[in-house]
């Protein structure tokens, strides 16, 4: 396991399969959570009112909720998955980073879907959850497989861009080449910038030598 938790570059784990489009920000994290003045503990409340029968609150201790036995997290063949899939437009509505926390905070580091919410996708390259686009048709496969009676296994390698199902078929992916290099770096934005500290300070030097005058 990587030791910074920004840093992504293989993974192999069982597969969730989530079979709903357009699942919303609120639905990955209901908005009574965001009440919380801390960034950890969203992961107990993931998809929190499709996973328990009784309204979630915060604090509330899991032994004490009602889960909806029918939903794919509670199957007891997803138990240790750590990748989720997903259908088209994944994550859409409010840009809350707390989705990404919650997926995160579970046990989920990638998620498997045609499509994505802009906005949530570039939050998980921030937060070191890789989401891999891969076509509708290999979706369907996915999910054919993972929906079986024994849950399927993958290896989702950045650096070569591929997701192999064990014993079964590869796919490849795309992926902006700097978002993987922040991935396989675990960089954030910030970290990405101080990468060029020495540049900075230069052109800082240089820029108050010509203008003098902006620094009185």
């Amino acid at each position: 396991m990587n030791q910074n938790p920004l840093q992504f570059t293989a993974h192999t784990g069982h597969v969730a399969p989530l079979d709903k489009a357009n699942v919303d920000t609120d639905q990955i994290i209901p908005k009574q959570f965001l009440k919380s003045i801390k960034r950890t503990g969203f992961g107990d409340n993931l998809f929190d009112a499709w996973r328990f029968e009784d309204e979630g609150v915060i604090g509330k201790p899991l032994a004490e909720r009602k889960p909806v036995h029918d939903f794919v997290l509670n199957d007891a063949r997803y138990q240790t998955a750590s990748v989720l899939l997903a259908r088209e437009n994944f994550a859409c509505g409010s840009s809350r980073e707390h989705a990404v926390w919650a997926l995160l905070q579970y046990g989920f580091r990638c998620v498997l879907a045609p499509s994505y919410a802009d906005i949530f996708y570039n939050n998980s390259f921030n937060n070191g959850l890789l989401p891999v686009q891969l076509t509708h048709a290999e979706i369907d496969e996915l999910f054919t497989r993972a929906t079986d009676v024994k849950p399927i296994e993958v290896t989702v390698e950045l650096p070569n861009q591929t997701v192999a199902v064990t014993d079964g078929p590869s796919f490849s992916f795309e992926i902006d080449a700097t978002r993987k290099k922040r991935l396989l770096s675990g960089l954030d934005e910030i970290g990405l910038t101080l990468e060029y500290a020495e540049q900075i300070r230069d052109f800082e030097v240089r820029h108050r030598q010509r203008n003098p005058w902006l620094f009185e």
